[in-house]
This record gives C-alpha cells, sequence and structure tokens, in this order.
C-alpha cells in the first residue's frame, strides 16, 4: 500500500519495470540484513522491547497517527478525517476489556469487527471498478488512454546508488518496528515511508514518482518481517500476524518458543534461520528476471482487467471467511471508496487508522 504512493505513479511515467526491479532489491536488502540482525542482535533487542510498557506504546502509536497527515499529498484536514475514519471502524466490534458490543446495531457478524483485508479490497480494488463504470464511454475512459510505457525492466546504477542511504536506514527502522511486539510489518512499511519522506523529501517529490518512496517501504516491511522473529523466538510472543500462525505451528509439533528454545531446539532455530537466508537470494534471483512477465499485467485492456479484478475480490474474500455478509460489507467499502475518492479524500490514511488502531481496540 505504502510502495503504491510512489510505484504507481512511477508506472503512470513510463517506469513500471524500474519500480519493480527496485522493489525487489528493497525488499532483498531488508530482509537479508533483518536475518543478520536476528543472528547477532536478538538478545539485545529482546531486552529493548521488553522495557516497552503502555506509556511507550502510547507514544509510538501517537507519533504513527501524527504522520498520518505526511503521508497524503492532499490536504492535511482531509487527512485528519480519513484517520480518524479509519480509527472509528477499528472501534467495531465487542470491546475486549467490558466484553459490551460497539457500533454492531445488532448484527452478530460484527462484533468480531471489520477485517481489515474486506476494507482494504473494497476501498482500493471496488473502487477502482466503480471508477471504471462512471468514466466507461467518455474522454476519461481509462480503456481509451494511451498505453504505459514499461520502459526498462532493471534498476539503473545510479538509482540503486541514490537509494541505497534510504533502504539501510529504512531497514533499521523497520527491523526495530519488527521486534516490537504487535506492531508487524504493516508499522514498519508506514513508518519507514513516513520518516524517510520527513527526512529526505525537500522538494515534495515523495508521491510523484520518487524513487526513494518505493526503496523506503519495502526495506521497511522485509526488515520488519525478519525483526518480528526476535520476540516469536525468544519470547515466544508473536511480532505479527505471520508469526502467530508460525508460532502455532511450533506449539503444534511440541516446541514451545521462548529463552530456551535456542538451546533445547537449535536445529530448528538455525534451521529457519537458513532457510530465510536461501529464501531471501531466491527472491532476487525470481524476482529481477521475471520483472518483464510482472509488467505485462499493465497491457491488459481495463475492460478486461477491471471484470477480473471484481471477480478476485469476491472470490478471494468468500475464500477467506465464507461469509456472504463479508461480501456485502466489501461492496458498501466499495460504494464508501468511490465516494472518497469523488470529494478528494485519500485512502490510505483510512486503512492505516484501521490498521493502528485495531491492536488496541
Amino acid at each position: 500500500m505504502m510502495t503504491c504512493l510512489d510505484g504507481y505513479p512511477m508506472a503512470r511515467q513510463g517506469r513500471a519495470g524500474e519500480a519493480l526491479a527496485l522493489s525487489g532489491v528493497a525488499s532483498f536488502v531488508g530482509a537479508f540484513f533483518a536475518t543478520w540482525g536476528l543472528v547477532l542482535l536478538a538478545p539485545q533487542l529482546v531486552k529493548v522491547a521488553l522495557l516497552f510498557g503502555p506509556a511507550e506504546y502510547f507514544a509510538l502509536f501517537a507519533l504513527a497517527f501524527m504522520t498520518l497527515g505526511g503521508v497524503s499529498s492532499t490536504n492535511q484536514a482531509k487527512s485528519a478525517f480519513a484517520a480518524a475514519l479509519g480509527l472509528g471502524l477499528a472501534m467495531v466490534g465487542v470491546d475486549t476489556q467490558t466484553g459490551v458490543p460497539r457500533f454492531t446495531f445488532g448484527e452478530v457478524h460484527l462484533y468480531d469487527g471489520i477485517d481489515f483485508l474486506v476494507a482494504i479490497v473494497g476501498l482500493f480494488a471496488l473502487s477502482e471498478v466503480f471508477i471504471f463504470l462512471e468514466h466507461r464511454g467518455t474522454d476519461k475512459d481509462a480503456s481509451t488512454a494511451p498505453k504505459l510505457d514499461i520502459g526498462r525492466i532493471t534498476p539503473s546504477f545510479a538509482m540503486l546508488k541514490y537509494c541505497t542511504p534510504t533502504m539501510l536506514r529504512t531497514t533499521v527502522l523497520g527491523f526495530v518496528a519488527g521486534v516490537l511486539p504487535g506492531a508487524g510489518a504493516s508499522l514498519g512499511s508506514f513508518i519507514s515511508y513516513s520518516m524517510e519522506k520527513k527526512l529526505v523529501d525537500k522538494n515534495n517529490t515523495f508521491g510523484t514518482g520518487d524513487p526513494r518512496g518505493v526503496a523506503a517501504p519495502e526495506a521497511g516491511n522485509n526488515a520488519a518481517a525478519g525483526g518480528a522473529l526476535v520476540p516469536m523466538l525468544a519470547l515466544g510472543v508473536p511480532g505479527s500476524g505471520t508469526t502467530a500462525v508460525l508460532l502455532a505451528v511450533l506449539l503444534s509439533l511440541n516446541i514451545t518458543p521462548g529463552p530456551l528454545l535456542f538451546t533445547q531446539n537449535p536445529d530448528v532455530v538455525w534451521g529457519l534461520i537458513a532457510a530465510l537466508f536461501i529464501g531471501n537470494f531466491m527472491l532476487l534471483a525470481m524476482n529481477i528476471p521475471m520483472v518483464g512477465l510482472f509488467v505485462r499485467v499493465l497491457m491488459v485492456p481495463p475492460r478486461i482487467l477491471m471484470p477480473v479484478v471484481a471477480m478476485v475480490s469476491f472470490v478471494g474474500i468468500y475464500g477467506i471467511s465464507g461469509s456472504s455478509f463479508d461480501l456485502m460489507v466489501m461492496v458498501a467499502f466499495g460504494v464508501a471508496g468511490w465516494l472518497l475518492r469523488k470529494l478528494d479524500v485519500p485512502l490510505v490514511p483510512v486503512i492505516l487508522g484501521t490498521l493502528l488502531a485495531t491492536p488496541w481496540r
């Protein structure tokens, strides 16, 4: 989501291949150094993570909310409204402290809250379909627009050199965010982009196709994925949804993550770390040569692509939950996304507000 803020403008400028290849390189850098961080710095970083209490988490998430306005290129008032809307959506469901339903209106399906995947697919995918339907047959019809120029499919050495400081800085930020239990890759990606924008965006080029805006979140979220393994392996506390699944698998195999895991089951720990190193190099080896294939998706006419997007959205959401109610919620979010885009309200702060508030609702 954060990568699209600059990746999509790069594609519109005929640099889609460079954007995809750069995202692959940045992902490799973030994941590779995060794995080394897991190997070398896990004991020290666990001690730091244990020092984070309610006050520190409140300050961290308050900082994240305060920087939401800098993510969008629109005015700050609309960004604040969008973030508040996302915060309100995260409040839907049963209060975990009191057990009292909030904003459910008697609907049992809302007791568990609104799945942010449903919101993301509705706001971004279906709203795009509605925009296409609205402008079909007019001069704004996307099908009559000139085809995008893919451009070169490998990033130049000058671009890599230009983005290297960004990738290194955001790798550290993402890794630290991943170590904090409950933060996960979403916060790592968001903070990496926001901090890099505040630090180096002197000419307001972020959001207009700046390659650093692609490298920052890609390095940050992959580093956060590696950092999330630190509390999971050393403390038995999952740092993200993915590590929560991994934790459940280990427990099902009678392997208990914790301080004794490195001594009682070293084969599991070091086997996992070796697999991470192999996976990182496979990511780079498969990603760069296949960029030319990935960008061919841009050549598909919108009149064909949009029905496929709608079909995948419905099938994907139904496959996750098996609930027709979630499909109706997704359509509602699609209509809401279409209205917000008509009002020039940014959609990214809505999702980020929901993601940031969900762990604390």
